[in-house]
């Protein structure tokens, strides 16, 4: 099982990035996809998170800026980022949980995780 993340790259302040998570090994369509980021000298923190239905839900610091989605092909996730500001420079990550809790927000829940990208919002 892998999940590869990609699309990071550095972009200046109000641009937009999309990241794109890869899932193989298995079908994830009935996994919840969640996007986590971590920033220099912080925890890693909640950004995002879609479960098999497409219901998503999003940290209040990126609510309308950012979207998530599913691919057709449903291995595959995405991360529209727009209106970027410098705070949402963070090595992203991708991270697949099997089951349906509710705690999609908590990083201890996701089984699977992708290795990381970097994303740098210039001011």
């Amino acid at each position: 099982v892998q999940l590869q993340a990609s699309g990071g790259g550095l972009v200046q302040a109000g641009g937009s990035l999309r990241l794109s998570c890869a899932a193989s090994g298995r079908t994830f369509s009935s996994y919840v996809m969640g996007w986590f980021r971590q920033a220099p000298g912080k925890e890693r923190e909640f950004v995002a998170a879609i479960n098999w239905s497409g219901s998503t839900y999003y940290a209040d610091s990126v609510k309308g800026r950012f979207t998530t989605s599913r691919g057709n092909a449903k291995n595959t996730v995405y991360l529209q980022m727009n209106s970027l500001k410098p705070e949402d420079t963070a090595v992203y990550y991708c991270a697949a949980d099997r089951t349906w809790s509710g705690s999609y927000y908590r990083e201890e829940r996701y089984d699977y995780w992708g290795q990381g990208t970097q994303v740098t919002v210039s001011s």
